[in-house]
């Protein structure tokens, strides 16, 4: 799938010259929690979320606001470039000011998987759609998460034979590094039972995951253990 197959197209934006009031206003209304910054030409120039309207003076939000005074020594330590632009996100009026101005985003044909790489690496919840620099949509977490909603168990590959699990099961394994090849599958009946000696839990359960991850299934049984510790000399 690709951001076209779960973009949102009917996109909610703002104007650079909005009054952060009515950007707030605008994302309260369509319980939306950011939206890009487009200006009079049609370019995207910018991201506002709720993140960027936090800390506001006239919530007493700010650092500033009485009984919440940033302690003195992360003053002493911040540069001055960083205590301005506090202080300009805190009283600008305008969207302008409050925005980011780093603009991640993606093409219709990008792959969810990039997608979804993208917004983690970044931390952020929302990358716009462009097709030849215009914005034609926006993908966010939620859009992928309505996606994976969206798909149907009976569209999935079902393995028709033990043979066919076995085999779809050691596949899997072959591709992770946690997957140590001393590991054993066998699997009668449908029913997978699992072998192996591993350092931690996590690997044990990526194991059985792997293993219960193939369709056709039934069951998985885990043998499982970890290396026996030696008794103190």
């Amino acid at each position: 799938m690709h951001a076209i197959d779960v973009m949102t197209p009917a996109v909610v934006v703002a104007a650079p010259e909005m009054t952060v009031q009515a950007a707030a206003k605008r994302l309260a209304d369509n319980h939306i929690s950011g939206m890009p910054v487009v200006d009079a030409g049609g370019q995207v120039i910018g991201m506002i979320s709720e993140g960027d309207l936090l800390h506001r003076t006239e919530i007493d939000t700010d650092a500033d606001a009485e009984g919440k005074r940033r302690s003195w020594w992360l003053d002493f330590f911040a540069s001055t470039r960083e205590l301005a632009s506090t202080y300009v996100k805190e009283h600008a009026r305008t969207v302008r000011d409050v925005m980011s101005d780093k603009v991640v985003s993606v093409v219709e044909d990008t792959p969810l998987a990039d997608i979804a790489d993208l917004l983690e690496r970044r931390r952020i919840k929302r990358v716009p759609v462009m097709r030849d620099g215009k914005l034609v949509g926006i993908v966010s977490r939620s859009n992928l998460i309505r996606a994976l909603a969206s798909v149907p168990a009976d569209a999935l590959p079902v393995a028709s034979s033990d043979q066919q699990i076995h085999d779809a099961i050691v596949r899997e394994l072959s591709n992770h590094r946690w997957a140590q090849p001393s590991q054993n599958v066998i699997v009668k009946q449908g029913i997978v039972h699992l072998w192996a000696v591993v350092q931690s839990e996590e690997e044990r359960r990526a194991i059985c995951v792997a293993a219960e991850s193939v369709h056709g299934v039934k069951e998985v049984r885990s043998y499982i253990e970890f290396p026996m510790a030696l008794p103190a000399m």
